[in-house]
């Protein structure tokens, strides 16, 4: 039997599970606050009282105009700490639910990244997330008291008349049914702003990325209009959105608070039968408009409430979403051997990249990978590395499928260095530090000696301390290369990955790189993607990559004899380099 679903609050209040007792807390002191504000109605309806019967006693008003004032006061301190309690809370939940997301990025395949935009995981992580703070700071608290506060004053009402405590409320049902035509089909407009928003924000992030690129090909009016039509487009959805809701919702603002259209002449005409004491009138003619007021307050939540499912929705697609099916237990290898069985895989649902490959690499084996562009070639290698898990055949290392191996020790196991290698927005020395967080600055410097970097880091007007930009955009490609592989030397793993690691490494500098290389994978397995041919000439095995599938296994010359595509490449590289030459 299919369980049912829990509300979107439910689970908004589930997803604050560590701080229910401040949300509860800024509950009960915002429903006492709110019940205390009732006493300035009840205090002007018995001075009336006092001056219709001529009662000249001062003491009698100052102590109801006290009682008045000590309401108000105490409404205003109680709120206040209701707001901050609900507030502390509010914040602290976002900050975990933003961790969890980070966590969650970590253990999630790969292709459920790439297949979102930055500017879509911005949105959700930093938007989506933050419109969380007005149901959880506000709705919770503001609109549960603004409900349960009115109804302890109805009850009341119904024990002085209760033909009037019905009458008090006629205009509400009537407001709610207005606003229904606003709230028609909100939660499903708001997923529309949503994917707005993701638009904007990806061609926002888009156009500064790539501001070099466009101006460089003078591109800027193109791609500004792109960014200028997103902006255009979310303006212009919401504009026609609120503008749907302009008529329903001022009708409801005017409806609502007419409560003395219902009350007054029903009341006038009991009083006037006899059914109703004048000093009842009083006392429900004004505390109608305490009633009538926190529901209204209450009622400016709606639009709150209903979206709460959607940014609950994307929020729990992100922190439950399906995870790398991984291991827990820590396996104890005996070797770093490697071995794909009948692996084919796809990045997309029946679009197979990959077919049938079968291969074995032996421990502190140099094996590299070549074939044309789109071959398959990186991804392999990225599945070695666990960035995405597989559906049909095998990968195992030390006889251990990837599947039974915890995902981080696999990523202690190995260290993977690739073509577009990200720098953070940090300084150099803590950049190669993330190989090893434990090493000390001279590790961190014998390091970046062995990558062939030490100098041109030194160069540099605050060395080490220089800070590489955002996606290490201060430094150039064949120096953020050398830093990545400087930062997996430190990471001293088994198994390295190098693919195409040295593409914008200049010739100068690639022979240090080399031997910088042949160091670090003394007795370690390394596993290459050749950009340069000429690089992988002695290694142990070479797999030449055609069209997702292994088409030749064998060393360079074995090769360069009997495979007509190894000799092809390996002759267009030769060419390429006599003409540099």
């Amino acid at each position: 039997m299919e369980t049912k679903k829990k509300s979107p609050l439910l689970r908004l209040w589930d997803m604050g599970e560590e701080e229910h007792g401040k949300l509860i807390l800024a509950i009960v002191l915002a429903v006492i606050g709110v019940s205390c504000s009732m006493a300035a109605y009840y205090s002007a309806a018995q001075m009336i009282i006092g001056l219709l019967h001529g009662n000249q006693n001062i003491s009698f008003y100052l102590t109801w105009c006290a009682i008045a004032f000590a309401g108000y006061v105490i409404k205003a301190v109680l709120y206040t700490l209701a707001l901050s309690k609900s507030h502390q809370a509010a914040f602290s939940i976002m900050k975990n639910i933003r961790i969890q997301c980070m966590h969650k990025l970590t253990r999630v395949p790969m292709g459920n990244l790439l297949d979102v935009s930055s500017g879509q995981m911005k949105q959700l992580i930093v938007d989506q997330v933050e419109s969380m703070e007005t149901p959880l700071a506000h709705l919770l608290p503001e609109m549960t008291s603004n409900v349960l506060a009115p109804l302890f004053v109805f009850i009341y009402l119904l024990i002085l008349d209760w033909r009037m405590a019905l009458i008090t409320l006629i205009s509400l049902p009537i407001g709610l049914f207005f606003m229904s035509f606003m709230m028609k089909d909100y939660a499903k407009k708001y997923q529309g702003s949503v994917e707005t928003a993701q638009k904007m924000n990806t061609a926002i992030v888009e156009y500064i990325n790539g501001i070099e690129v466009i101006k460089a090909f003078n591109q800027g009016k193109n791609s500004y209009q792109k960014y200028a039509d997103a902006v255009k487009a979310n303006a212009e959805y919401f504009y026609q959105w609120m503008k749907s809701c302009q008529l329903p919702s001022s009708a409801s603002r005017i409806v609502t608070p007419s409560t003395m259209i219902t009350v007054l002449p029903f009341g006038l005409w009991f009083v006037m039968n006899g059914s109703l004491s004048v000093e009842s009138f009083i006392v429900i003619m004004i505390l109608a408009f305490g009633i009538i007021d926190p529901l209204i307050a209450a009622m400016s939540f709606t639009d709150s409430l209903a979206v709460v499912g959607t940014i609950v929705d994307l929020v729990e697609g992100l922190i439950y979403a399906p995870e790398q099916n991984h291991g827990n237990i820590p396996v104890q290898f005996e070797d770093t051997a490697i071995t794909m069985k009948d692996v084919s895989f796809g990045y997309h649902e029946g679009q197979e990249v990959l077919h049938h490959i079968d291969l074995n690499i032996m421990p502190n084996e140099v094996c590299a990978f070549v074939g044309p562009s789109g071959s398959g070639k990186s991804t392999i290698t990225k599945l070695i590395a666990g960035f995405w898990d597989i559906e049909k055949g095998d990968i195992t290392i030390g006889n251990y499928s990837l599947k039974q191996i915890p995902l981080s020790q696999l990523n202690q196991k190995i260290a993977y260095v690739s073509q577009d290698n990200y720098l953070f927005n940090d300084t150099i020395m803590e950049n190669i530090r993330m190989g090893n967080p434990d090493a000390d600055d001279a590790e961190v410097m014998e390091a970046a000696k062995k990558a062939g970097c030490h100098e041109f880091i030194q160069s540099l007007e605050n060395g080490y301390q220089t800070i590489c930009g955002s996606s290490g955009t201060h430094l150039s490609g064949g120096e953020r290369q050398r830093i990545a592989i400087a930062r997996a030397m430190l990471k001293d793993a088994q198994i390295i990955i190098l693919d195409e690691a040295t593409a914008y490494i200049d010739p100068e500098n690639e022979a240090i790189v080399q031997k910088a290389v042949s160091s670090l994978v003394k007795d370690k397995t390394l596993i290459v993607v050749a950009h340069r041919l000429s690089t992988i000439t002695e290694a142990s095995k070479i797999v030449v990559v055609n069209k997702g599938r292994i088409e030749a296994i064998g060393r360079h010359e074995e090769l360069l004899a009997n495979n007509a595509l190894y000799k092809q490449m390996w002759q267009a590289h030769i060419g390429t380099r006599e003409e540099a030459l």
